[in-house]
């Protein structure tokens, strides 16, 4: 089978437009992302030293609290920049490769993580064979762990940066309908979800047992625009701490789920699983 490609601008973005170490610790909405990120997987993750399948794991974020917890993490990444930011900060192995066409062998994980790709497959085809390699992967009753980034995002973020124009309903209603983003928003080349749309990609890539949840919760846009009209940091603030306790008391609400700005998918695959 032919190796699939990552589109050129999404390398060069995360190359030389955008450092993804910081994005998670550096401004609150990021951190709001982690810690509800961390919460989330350390309730459903098999005890250490479970083996960790980190794919698009960047930088190895999520791969260095792992490893510190006894979990054995190898990290799949097409950036070569977060490769080596990853080995140099985080005691995990890790390679070169694409969400799918991962190298590992069938049934040789007892969880994967997929926090980035299914956002950069814009093709629905791509992002059910991203799942579906995650499920080969994976042990009889394996965890998966995905992220998509949710449908109204961009709305959420432009309208809280005030970089809301007169005119932005022609870019931002298509991204709306199709949910295909548009670079002139800001980013790269990606895809935006409903909860809806993700949860039947992951059932028809053959997991069991799946449930959703917003990661960030409704008061993530609240923290981003304080900080960006302000400059002033939120990381330590009370706001941050109320923005979490929002995420959890909203995290499985049908009608809010969407106000996040990633929804996280959990599901299993099947105890007789086979390849």
């Amino acid at each position: 089978m032919e190796t699939p490609q990552v589109a050129p601008e999404i390398i060069d973005y995360y190359t030389s437009a955008y450092d993804e170490v910081v994005r998670l610790s550096s401004v609150a909405h990021g951190r709001l992302e982690f810690l509800r990120t961390q919460e989330l997987l350390r309730r459903h993750l098999p005890a250490a030293p479970a083996a960790v399948l980190d794919v698009g794991g960047g930088p190895g974020v999520h791969a260095r609290w792992l490893v510190s917890h006894g979990y054995r993490v190898h990290l799949v990444d097409p950036v070569e920049r977060h490769l080596q930011q990853a080995l140099a900060s985080t005691a995990c192995t890790a390679e070169l490769g694409d969400a799918r066409a991962l190298t590992a062998t069938d049934r040789s994980y007892d969880t994967v993580l997929l926090l980035g790709p299914l956002y950069h497959l814009t093709e629905r085809t791509d992002r059910i064979q991203a799942l579906r390699e995650a499920r080969r992967v994976l042990r009889p009753s394996g965890l998966m762990a995905a992220a998509a980034i949710s449908r109204h995002a961009g709305l959420l973020d432009l309208a809280a940066t005030a970089r809301l124009e007169p005119d932005s309903a022609d870019s931002l209603l298509p991204v709306l309908a199709s949910g295909r983003h548009d670079g002139r928003l800001g980013f790269t080349t990606a895809y935006f979800h409903t909860a809806d749309e993700l949860r039947t990609e992951v059932i028809d890539a053959g997991f069991t047992d799946v449930r959703l949840y917003g990661i960030e919760g409704p008061a993530w846009p609240t923290l981003k625009g304080i900080e960006t009209h302000t400059g002033e940091s939120l990381t330590d603030s009370p706001l941050l701490e109320s923005a979490l306790t929002a995420a959890r008391i909203a995290e499985s609400d049908p009608a809010l789920i969407a106000s996040s700005s990633h929804i996280l998918a959990v599901g299993r695959t099947p105890a007789d699983s086979g390849s």
